[in-house]
């Protein structure tokens, strides 16, 4: 009886299906979940062992390099239990090839695509030096970076396969030349954003006059930028317009200028107005907030009510606020000099002389 049972088995599995008897199937597919669990063994032991040890690393990039490759390396065991699969069902030729290749080509590139998301703190922090808008240029490159992996990966399995992608490019050359005129001016605007965050031209917060345009920089975005201006309006500006017109960053200098004149009276005497002059000079050389170059303090002209002083120098500071306030400060000192030596400012005047006519006697 159990001799009948063996040779009922043995017949059972020599029983073909598809001309492949049975045994081959149920031993290729044992082979197929016998890599299942490597995979799994691979995972448990090794790829615990190998976290443990980069934990105990001072640097985070073996960390971040294991974390990629850590599935591309579990997918090679369903690659070769695949493999094997097909092997032992015997089915060979140019499909299972290409199927492989194809499957090591995704792995490979899987691979370089997961080490592009785990390194996106690094792109982060290496383009920080450009401020808050770097987070704008570091997404658009990491984008651009894996889309053009996958791109090349596609790529690379359509070519194994035999497609002519080359010709297949070519026939979408008109769709592209169609799409790349849409779609030119939003790329003038992109290539605009990253020519004013790689230039530093300026940086969110900065005081900027762009054509029409003044006032704080708000935000900087990939097409556009938004200045708020000093009333308040949102002024947005493509970034292709910013790229190809005169920036001026009033931030980004380190002192403001003070240009005024000053009119004296004309009853002000020689020695007075060179003492005037003098302690004027004195003043501004002293002044903490004021630089020492230059310095011009001259009585240079004769004006319709006034005796012109010209006075031209600068602050220590750009700050618009600490500005005022500086010249808040010189103008009490100016006031106080001119008063101090007898002086007085002159204001716009006219001077009305009326002729008294000469009376006739009639004789």
């Amino acid at each position: 009886m159990v001799q009948n049972i063996f040779h009922t088995l043995f017949d059972l599995l020599n029983y073909k299906v598809l001309s492949l008897p049975i045994y081959k199937i149920l031993l290729a597919f044992l082979v197929f979940f016998l890599f299942l669990f490597a995979r799994k063994f691979f995972t448990l032991i090794v790829l615990t062992f190998l976290k443990k040890t980069v934990s105990k690393t001072k640097t985070e990039i073996d960390d971040k390099f294991l974390n990629a490759i850590r599935n591309p390396l579990r997918f090679l065991f369903v690659i070769a239990g695949i493999y094997f699969l097909f092997y032992f069902l015997e089915i060979r030729g140019a499909v299972l090839s290409h199927l492989l290749k194809g499957f090591l080509i995704f792995d490979l590139f899987w691979a370089m695509y997961n080490i592009v998301t785990e390194f996106e703190d690094y792109v982060y922090h290496l383009l920080g030096k450009f401020g808050k808008a770097s987070k704008e240029l570091a997404s658009f490159l990491i984008k651009l970076t894996k889309a053009f992996i996958i791109t090349i990966g596609v790529v690379a399995i359509l070519q194994d396969w035999g497609i002519n992608v080359t010709g297949f490019v070519a026939s979408l050359g008109l769709g592209g030349l169609a799409f790349a005129l849409a779609a030119k001016d939003t790329a003038a605007n992109i290539f605009g954003g990253i020519a004013i965050l790689t230039d530093n031209i300026f940086k969110i917060g900065e005081w900027v006059k762009i054509g029409n345009a003044e006032g704080i920089v708000e935000d900087i975005g990939m097409r556009t930028t938004k200045i708020r201006a000093f009333d308040k309006r949102l002024i947005v500006v493509p970034n292709s317009v910013i790229a190809n017109s005169n920036v001026e960053n009033f931030s980004r200098r380190d002192r403001r200028r003070i240009m005024m004149r000053l009119g004296l009276t004309y009853d002000t005497t020689l020695e007075v107005m060179e003492k005037i002059l003098s302690d004027i000079r004195e003043m501004l050389l002293a002044h903490p907030d004021i630089h020492n170059e230059p310095i011009m303090i001259y009585f240079d002209e004769y004006q319709d009510s006034s005796l012109s002083i010209f006075c031209y120098f600068f602050t220590k500071t750009a700050v618009w606020d600490d500005y005022l306030k500086i010249r808040e400060n010189v103008n009490f000192k100016i006031k106080e000099i001119v008063e101090k030596n007898g002086a007085s400012f002159a204001f716009p005047s006219n001077s009305l002389y009326i002729e008294t006519p000469l009376k006739i006697e009639h004789v």
